[in-house]
């Protein structure tokens, strides 16, 4: 007799039922191996070695900030640094807010309340998704940490990333702020709120039809265990949810800096008078400036030359897809994901923004 007869055999693996026994709004225990209890795998190294590298990198990055070197004068690197700072500042709260808001849901929201919320079938969960979008008065970088939060928690991944979408593009403070910049015309508030929901509302409806799951990564976690304090779930929750998007927000910001500044002012007027390529011009802008949802409309209001179309096109993209975003998508979701997901979502967005644009405007 070997030992491997001797062997204890393995126990027998649990069986998902069939799917009409689960409920269509939720996903079954299991189906993502990363976000089970001590995980490792793709999973886990997906999320611990982009953060460590990407914190590493932050670390540098601070140092040369305040280094003393002689090139730290120049306009140009002062214009970068500023804009750096800037928009992790400006980003910061919100961060905040979402890996707080993600840390509650993770530990005191049991997962019945999301089947109770949400339609059991996810065709329709989607849109009630979005909708809910419009009660979160934050930006992109609270929103990433929230879905994330929702997918641990059994949500359908289409209907968390609808969500995502929603949630930083059609909330009452931004929906506020877009009223101020642009006075006397309640078309483009009217035109952001369904052009963005519409963009929300599809990508969920295409990640239903075409998403696959191994493409979402999430950094194992570990769920309420008997004997560990709410309170204490909740904190350890946030200071990993925190610390791992933190890193990435200031990447993104980077990036997003050395676009601002090496872009000149004159190639804004050059596509300015085309109407097609002025769209395309200000959704890659809207990308690479990574502006806070709440603080868009005021930029799109000041750039004047534009067609309302173009600068609609730009508050309807900048929310969903930017380089900061992308860096948080990173790191929550995976690179896989980020890269598919950002592709799609801005060309959604351009055509929902632009045939929005084209009836109300």
């Amino acid at each position: 007799m070997s030992a491997d007869d001797l062997a204890e055999p393995p126990p027998p693996r649990a069986q998902d039922g069939p799917p009409a026994a689960r409920p269509a709004g939720r996903l079954p225990r299991g189906r993502f191996p990363a976000l089970r209890d001590g995980a490792g795998g793709a999973g886990a190294s997906a999320g611990t070695g982009p953060r460590t590298g990407l914190l590493a990198g932050c670390a540098a990055a601070a140092v040369l900030l305040v280094a003393g070197s002689p090139w730290a004068a120049h306009p140009a690197v002062q214009a970068w640094r500023t804009v750096t700072v800037a928009v992790t500042v400006q980003a910061l709260p919100f961060l905040l807010l979402g890996t707080a808001l993600s840390g509650a849901i993770n530990a005191f929201v049991p997962e019945r309340w999301f089947t109770r919320a949400l339609p059991r079938r996810p065709v329709l969960a989607v849109p009630v998704a979005g909708a809910a979008g419009m009660v979160l008065p934050g930006c992109e970088c609270a929103s990433v940490p929230v879905a994330g939060s929702l997918i641990r928690r059994g949500v359908a991944p289409a209907a968390a990333l609808t969500f995502l979408l929603s949630a930083p593009a059609v909330n009452p403070v931004v929906l506020t702020a877009t009223a101020v910049a642009f006075p006397g015309s309640p078309e483009m508030v009217a035109a952001r709120l369904l052009a963005s929901l519409m963009a929300a509302v599809v990508m969920g409806w295409l990640w239903l039809r075409l998403g696959r799951e191994e493409w979402i990564r999430l950094p194992a976690r570990r769920g309420h265990r008997p004997g560990h304090g709410r309170w204490e779930e909740f904190r350890l929750g946030f200071q990993h949810d925190f610390l791992h998007a933190g890193g990435f927000l200031v990447v993104g910001a980077a990036a997003a800096a050395t676009v601002n500044v090496a872009v000149p002012r004159s190639v804004l007027e050059a596509f300015a008078g085309s109407p097609w390529l002025s769209v395309l011009f200000l959704a890659a802008l809207a990308v690479v400036l990574a502006v806070c949802s709440e603080a868009d409309a005021f930029v799109a209001a000041s750039l004047t030359g534009f067609s309302p179309t173009a600068r609609l096109v730009f508050m309807v993209v900048g929310p969903m897809v930017d380089l900061k975003l992308i860096a948080l998508q990173t790191g929550t979701f995976g690179r896989a994901f980020a890269v598919r997901f950002s592709a799609a979502t801005a060309v959604v967005a351009v055509v929902a923004g632009v045939v929005t644009g084209w009836w109300l405007l």
